[in-house]
């Protein structure tokens, strides 16, 4: 397979899996579909991407094990994004760094530990305040909001 059909396979897929995660209802034929949709391309961008790439789909993987409410794996993922974005920061967009923190305040929400839900959402509300783009920074403002703290 060719670097450019690995990058495209990356991106159908990660599509593929954010439009399942947004459908109202899933049957679990959906939801099987949907994890191994965002697992699926997280292999190819494993293969090509880069550590932007790498981060967003431990990002995805930990949003989608949130919502099928799979803590473990949520943190798990949540914990590696997180990892990958410290480590190369040079690489990643503004969007990046709150996106971790979403993603560890979402899971550990859904761990059911309050106090590591709000110390994580409040790093990230406080890291969204900072991204210049308003189009990202309005995604992950309505992200935040889906967060109970």
């Amino acid at each position: 397979m060719t670097p450019e059909e690995e990058r495209a396979l990356g991106v159908e897929l990660f599509n593929r899996a954010w439009a399942l995660m947004d459908k109202g209802e899933r049957t679990a034929d959906e939801d099987a579909e949907m994890l191994h949709s965002a697992h699926a391309s997280a292999y190819h961008w494993a293969q090509v991407g880069t550590p932007a790439n790498r981060a967003r789909s431990d990002w995805q993987c930990s949003r989608i094990y949130a919502v099928l409410a799979w803590a473990e794996p949520a943190l798990h993922y949540a914990r590696r994004c997180l990892e990958l974005v410290e480590a190369n920061p040079g690489d990643m967009d503004e969007f990046d760094l709150p996106a971790a923190y979403e993603a560890l305040a979402r899971a550990h929400m859904v761990a059911g530990d309050a106090a590591e839900t709000r110390r994580w959402a409040e790093l990230g509300r406080a890291a969204t305040a900072t991204i210049g783009d308003e189009h990202d920074r309005r995604i992950m403002e309505a992200d935040f909001a889906t967060i109970r703290t």
